[in-house]
């Protein structure tokens, strides 16, 4: 049999066109496969965006879960003596505040040398502070400059900072030394440059000290001394940056504002969450799209125990459900804040609205469910990890479907292109015999005529 290079040259028949087709139509078996997995993925995506609203939910929760939300205070500072920041244990009051004086850091200079960088010597510099505690710093002939000196003595980070100054005169270059902090317990008490090299060439110029000085303040009549500039404990739970001499009154009142925004922004991510739910499970009759999880039941299941704790009870105070408070279960199954009513709950019954949330030490409180609720499902393990860690396995199952299909499709190709290559030789071999009888009949025929 006749061996033929390409399919269709012995036959004359377009046998590769006919194989593609053959081809095509065997790899239609993977289209299913392909779907499928696209669909997986698409739910796979679906629970990430549900996982990240409730999230977002769950941080919403947790914040009203926390008692303190409720504590929270905001201070207003009227006049430029000082500015405030307010912590969490401050509590609600006024201070009638006076600044008499600022705190201020000690420094003095030593006497002039000619040249900065001349090498005076190796020596020691003793220094002791107002707080009592002191420390030397060696310094080697190679260091032993003013500039040199002043780097030895800023690198060795003991609460003295030096600088040069350069004055002008004969022998302008002075090393300033100075305390890192304000207030008489880092002053520089004393500084001794020894006997002999050093000693013999600097020295400290009394006229140049200038005395560090603690800052003196009264809050409410009560005077009150601070090393620094920056002053905690004078008022509970505020501390105080003094700007300058002067009267000041801090105001610190409760933060009803926050507090009603913790709720609402509470509300408004629930509502999210929800509208996300809502799309994720949606189906348009007229153009027959679905969202990616319409009928499923992990999403049903989600949806039921957080609706479960939204409209359960919450014993043990005075409100027991989200109405009570002015938020309210609409038609579509979002809430709505009645602000009259919450307003009311945030100025006039803040402890009740703080166990509603919070809960107290016999129940716990509707946020406090919430948190525990969501944190089974976003948690190692929970709902939407089982669910997604399915989806993967299927897909991965899928996969090695795809491929096995695959192969047995390239097989029944092969065994086609083969079959096909068989048929085109033979055929082949048929017209070449069909040729050589036609030529053989032709010259009998001619042989017979004459």
């Amino acid at each position: 049999m006749a061996s033929i290079s390409s399919l269709g040259i012995g036959s004359g028949l377009d046998l590769n066109g006919l194989l593609d087709q053959m081809e095509s139509a065997e790899r239609q078996q993977l289209a299913p496969i392909t779907q499928q997995q696209k669909s997986y993925q698409a739910k796979i995506s679906a629970y990430g965006t549900l996982e990240g609203k409730l999230d977002d939910f769950r941080e919403a929760a947790a914040k009203l879960a926390d008692s303190q939300q409720f504590d929270a205070v905001k201070s207003n500072v009227s006049g430029d003596a000082l500015t405030a920041v307010v912590g969490e244990d401050a509590l609600p009051g006024t201070h009638d505040i006076v600044v008499n004086n600022k705190a201020r850091a000690y420094s003095i200079a030593t006497q002039g040398v000619t040249d900065k960088t001349e090498k005076l010597g190796a020596g020691a510099i003793s220094f002791t502070l107002g707080n009592g505690d002191n420390f030397s710093i060696d310094v080697g002939e190679d260091q032993s400059s003013l500039e040199g000196i002043r780097d030895a003595i800023n690198e060795a980070g003991k609460g003295v900072q030096a600088s040069l100054v350069n004055d002008g005169s004969g022998q302008p270059h002075r090393l300033v030394l100075s305390a890192t902090e304000t207030g008489t317990d880092a002053a520089i008490a004393s500084v001794d440059f020894g006997t002999g090299g050093l000693g013999d060439t600097l020295a400290v110029d009394a006229g140049t000290e200038v005395t560090a000085i603690n800052a003196s303040l009264s809050v409410n009549g009560i005077d009150i001394e601070s090393q620094s500039n920056r002053v905690e404990g004078a008022v509970q739970g505020v501390t105080l940056n003094l700007e300058e001499e002067g009267n000041a009154t801090i105001s610190v009142t409760r933060d009803t504002a926050g507090i009603k925004k913790a709720v609402t922004s509470f509300v408004e991510s629930y509502n999210s969450l929800q509208k996300t739910m809502d799309s994720l499970t949606s189906y348009d009759q007229e153009t027959g799209t679905s969202g990616e999880l319409l009928g499923d039941t992990t999403l049903r299941g989600i949806e039921s125990r957080i609706r479960g704790v939204m409209g359960g009870v919450v014993s043990g105070g005075e409100f027991s459900a989200l109405a009570d408070i002015g938020v309210d279960l609409t038609i579509d199954g979002t809430l709505e804040v009645d602000d009259e009513k919450l307003d009311a709950a945030v100025a006039d019954n803040l402890g009740a609205l703080t166990d509603f949330f919070s809960g107290t030490g016999e129940s716990e409180g509707l946020a406090a469910q919430l948190d525990a609720t969501l944190g089974k499902m976003l948690g190692d393990s929970g709902t939407i990890e089982n669910a997604t860690s399915g989806l993967e396995d299927r897909i991965e199952g899928l996969g090695e479907r795809y491929l096995r299909t695959e192969e047995r499709i390239e097989s029944t190709i092969a065994r086609y292109r083969e079959q096909f290559s068989k048929l085109d030789s033979m055929i082949a071999e048929m017209n070449s015999t069909s040729s050589y009888l036609t030529q053989q009949f032709d010259s009998l025929n001619a042989q017979l005529s004459q």
